[in-house]
């Protein structure tokens, strides 16, 4: 008996994909991209901001604690030190009311004030947001979020 084999049409040896195809999937990638990143990009922005009313937030907690406890909100710009360190004068101090001391979203260090210009009889604190600068228009403060 004899077989017949049907032989299927053979691919060509170099096989894979054109230059037009490869040219075709970079299009359409570049495409999405160029849809997808400016909306990517802006979260981003917006979750740092989020991150430093937060971290502003747990620091406000500390503080409320810190006074609780020693009848005063720690003084001067270094004033946050006092979360993690007990200051001389703190009789009562029961802390540490931090671990650390973070910086903002941004890598800058949190401007802390007491008395605060805005809340005289507490205090201030700010994040000087994405550009750096502090009283600017995008700072980051507990009086009132974004100034």
């Amino acid at each position: 008996m004899k077989l017949n084999i049907i032989r299927s049409p053979r691919r060509s040896a170099a096989g894979g994909f054109t230059l037009v195809e490869m040219l075709l999937v970079l299009v359409i990638l570049a495409t999405l991209a160029a849809i997808v990143y400016p909306k990517l990009a802006g979260r981003s922005e917006q979750a740092r901001v989020t991150a430093a009313q937060t971290q502003i937030s747990s620091f406000s907690t500390a503080l409320d604690a810190f006074e609780v406890d020693n009848g005063y909100y720690p003084r001067g710009k270094s004033g946050l030190q006092e979360l993690v360190q007990q200051p001389r004068d703190a009789q009562n101090w029961r802390g540490p009311y931090l671990k650390e001391i973070p910086k903002d979203p941004w890598g800058n260090e949190y401007i802390y004030e007491c008395p605060g210009r805005v809340n005289g009889t507490s205090y201030d604190l700010t994040s000087a947001g994405p550009d750096g600068k502090a009283g600017s228009e995008d700072d980051i403060s507990n009086t009132g979020g974004k100034k």
